[in-house]
């Protein structure tokens, strides 16, 4: 049996005044990357320089205005990272570094000797304050623990006092989650205090959820606490560094955004130790399609995930949120038959937002393309072999065709599994479009009748081969598609009737193209298929669907 007993329940936030629930998401946070630093440790093969200047670059890119890159203290790959940022200018004016760095003097005196030379740099600090790192890691009382923060405080402002550029003093209570609320609270007041913070010279704290522990409402309850209790709110940026140990980091960090924090300390694609960190861009992407400007770049998706895998080495999951090779695919019948109404509903409405079922944004709007949205496999149905015609090669099947060349689709993924569009359109050509045996149309010419009649105002001469022996007949009718039906009958002796008929254009242009769908019915067996032809000319693509829809008839 499985054994919850075990494991205790972790204690919950007890606010009868909460307000997070009732506020929206309305703008993006200040954004803050540590793919150098909290990514890059949790690698199974750490960037080197080169890889780190390049992930750097791309960060930079996408807008990032914060970074941190790494922990120069710690070790020489570190330190040398950040001296080749500045020696060869590849920081920004308008992006702000930021470096990792414990309460201990010799590590942060070797912190401000890597940071010679930068303009404005955010030194972070950091001591667990958790009640289980202070019993089993630390064995040190509340003061002692304190005193910790607050010495590493004084030390920073020593250092920041001479050095010739800007120092922004980012304090995180490590484990905050697993922190008492009214200690927390005590641990950065007192480094607000220390530091002097005010409205002008802020303060960042970081509250991170080190290890998530709860559910996400908790978090909020917690980030909610401290931004009503802390003193001279305005004097302190409150950040949020989620970890994903529950499987919940996307949505502790937007309930936090509720909740009042006003940063988000997170890696693309959430990679980070364990279960990893909070996945920005999802955050991000979550944003946009709710027509919230995210303040990143993130337009190209493929060309982010192109530099995350090589960089890191790591693979993005095929359904990973946004991202995945497999998130913008439907292999559901439904599914693929809701994302083709919708799509088509868009375009006949002239909307300007978008409204498609199954998919939350456009594919396009993220540099993904439409072709791979819908896949055909066993389990898909109609639906998506329409859309796959439709979007990828422009054929508007009838509705009472899709079902009949589904059919035979079908039966090839039950064999081969997926089917892709290419094959698809090979089938499509096969079945219909060359369905020359045993009538084949060679040439033929149609007349205009002013005075035939019963309304017999259109005559025909077909030339065209029956097993290969060549033939010919004359007709007439009250439409080229009567008189050619008609003079078929009485030239292969079968009793045919056209049930319906649809055209439309294939492309525009002077090479522009014609489809034409005739909907057939043998009276004598009673077996009804459609036949297709496809011409320059729109009478002549009609009559190769009748010759088409009688080869199919068998």
């Amino acid at each position: 049996m499985l054994n919850y007993q075990r494991y205790k329940r972790n204690p919950v936030v007890h606010l009868t005044d909460r307000e997070w629930p009732n506020h929206e998401i309305k703008k993006a946070p200040i954004w803050c990357s540590v793919d150098l630093r909290d990514g890059n440790q949790a690698l199974i093969e750490p960037m080197v320089v080169e890889e780190k200047i390049e992930f750097f670059n791309m960060l930079v890119k996408l807008g990032f205005k914060e970074i941190e890159v790494g922990f120069p203290s710690a070790s020489q790959i570190e330190y040398d990272f950040l001296r080749q940022l500045v020696e060869r200018k590849l920081i920004p004016d308008d992006v702000i570094v930021q470096v990792l760095v414990q309460c201990r003097e010799h590590l942060i005196e070797r912190t401000f000797e890597a940071l010679e030379g930068i303009k404005t740099a955010i030194v972070h600090i950091y001591n667990s304050t958790s009640t289980l790192q202070r019993d089993v890691v630390f064995n040190k009382s509340k003061e002692e623990i304190k005193e910790i923060a607050i010495e590493g405080t004084k030390i920073v402002k020593r250092y920041a006092k001479d050095f010739p550029g800007k120092i922004i003093l980012e304090y995180s209570p490590e484990s905050f989650t697993g922190t008492e609320l009214d200690y927390a609270l005590e641990v950065c007041e007192e480094v607000l205090n220390q530091w002097g913070a005010s409205k002008e010279n802020k303060v960042i704290l970081n509250l991170p959820s080190t290890v998530e522990m709860n559910t996400p409402n908790v978090y909020a309850d917690q980030i909610e606490w401290i931004h009503k209790n802390i003193k001279n709110r305005e004097s302190v940026i409150i950040s949020v560094h989620p970890h994903n140990d529950r499987g919940c980091a996307v949505a502790s960090a937007e309930l936090a955004m509720l909740a009042g924090c006003d940063r988000v300390e997170g890696t693309i694609f959430g990679n980070g130790e364990r279960t990893g960190n909070v996945d920005v861009l999802n955050i991000a992407y979550n944003m946009f399609s709710q027509g919230i400007n995210p303040n990143l770049d993130i337009e190209n998706i493929s060309e982010i995930i192109d530099v995350y895998e090589r960089c890191n080495k790591m693979q993005v999951h095929p359904r990973h949120p946004y991202a995945g090779k497999l998130v913008f695919t439907a292999f559901s019948g439904s599914h693929q038959d809701a994302i083709n109404k919708g799509i088509q509903a868009m375009q006949n409405r002239n909307q300007d937002w978008w409204e498609v079922p199954y998919l939350p944004i456009d594919p396009a709007d993220v540099g993904r393309q439409y072709e791979p949205i819908v896949r055909i496999n066993s389990q898909s149905g109609k639906g998506g072999v329409a859309f796959i015609m439709d979007t990828c090669y422009g054929f508007k099947l009838p509705k009472g065709m899709h079902k009949e060349f589904a059919d035979i689709i079908q039966k090839i993924s039950e064999k081969q599994g997926e089917v892709a569009p290419e094959q698809i359109m090979q089938e499509f050509e096969k079945n219909y479009l060359e369905a020359k045996e045993p009538l084949h149309f060679k040439r033929g010419s149609i007349s205009d009748l002013s005075d035939g009649d019963e309304g017999e105002n259109t005559q025909v001469r077909i030339a065209f081969t029956n097993a290969g022996v060549e033939q010919q007949f004359e007709a007439k009718g009250n439409g080229p598609i009567d008189a050619v039906q008609r003079g078929l009958q009485e030239a292969t002796g079968r009793h045919v009737k056209v049930l319906d008929y649809s055209e439309h254009a294939l492309r525009s242009g002077s090479n522009a193209q014609a489809a034409a769908y005739i909907h057939m019915l043998d009276m004598d067996t009673n077996k009804v298929v459609y036949g297709v032809g496809v011409s320059s000319n729109i009478t002549r693509a009609s009559v190769r669907a009748i010759f088409s829809a009688m080869n199919r008839l068998g």
